[in-house]
């Protein structure tokens, strides 16, 4: 069971979102309970430390009497729930910006100041959720989760192309369709974890084979589907052409 998590300073839109949350969630059968409704991030956190699951997040901007907004509190539960979904639902309407700068991903921004439009939102969030993780769960998706400075990230597998050792000690190159993204780490551990779906084609480049469109013998490299292009290693010739003939 997905777990709903309310921070809002206003006592009166606190329970009003937590009763209207209960509703929806009894009426549509989701697989969700109301986890905490504070109106303290630091509650809030000390929750997640007991419990990190992947969770539903609705955060209002301006948190009175805390050392943190919204914003610093979306940063804190993306350390503990890379996941998790977060949801400002506030006075404030342009807050994409903001959200941009302290790298959150998040799902909507509602406007709390006319309560139908705010209930109308949080339904609609309730809904996209709910076929995301159906769909998710359909697909048995699995993911490769990697920390880049404070945050968690988890990549699904069947995004990334491949892994690449960078020029400094001890750092690796992940390439996904859309993104780069640089971490500490072992090309031996990662093709240890990740076999077969990935193979070391050069001691320095971990592929994933589904990924391979062609092979360039003569330049001694592989041209994956996004048409970036990887060295393989000499020994590596026949079993890339066992590989890729027997996947045609």
């Amino acid at each position: 069971m997905m777990p709903v998590y309310i921070c809002e300073d206003e006592e009166k839109i606190r329970d009003a979102e937590r009763s209207w949350l209960e509703k929806q969630i009894l009426i549509e059968g989701l697989d969700m309970e109301i986890a905490l409704c504070t109106g303290s991030p630091e509650e809030l956190l000390h929750h997640l430390s007991e419990e990190p699951r992947q969770g539903i997040y609705f955060l209002d901007v301006d948190l009175k009497g805390s050392f943190m907004d919204g914003f610093r509190l979306g940063q804190e539960i993306r350390k503990k729930d890379a996941r998790g979904f977060l949801i400002y639902v506030t006075a404030f309407q342009d807050l994409a910006f903001e959200t941009f700068r302290y790298h959150l991903e998040a799902l909507d921004y509602i406007c709390k100041k006319e309560p139908e439009k705010m209930y109308a939102g949080i339904s609609h969030c309730l809904k996209v959720i709910a076929e995301r993780v159906s769909r998710e769960q359909g697909e048995q998706q699995e993911y490769f989760t990697v920390k880049t400075l404070d945050i968690v990230r988890h990549i699904p597998l069947k995004e990334i192309m491949y892994f690449a050792t960078s020029g400094r000690t001890h750092r690796i190159e992940l390439h996904a369709r859309q993104e780069r993204l640089d971490f500490i780490g072992s090309i031996q551990e990662l093709e240890e974890k990740l076999a077969p779906q990935f193979i070391r084609i050069h001691r320095a480049y971990l592929v994933r084979e589904d990924q391979i469109a062609r092979i360039d013998l003569k330049a001694k490299e592989v041209e994956l589907k996004n048409k970036e292009r990887c060295p393989f290693s000499r020994n590596m010739r026949q079993r890339l052409l066992d590989s890729f003939q027997f996947r045609q």
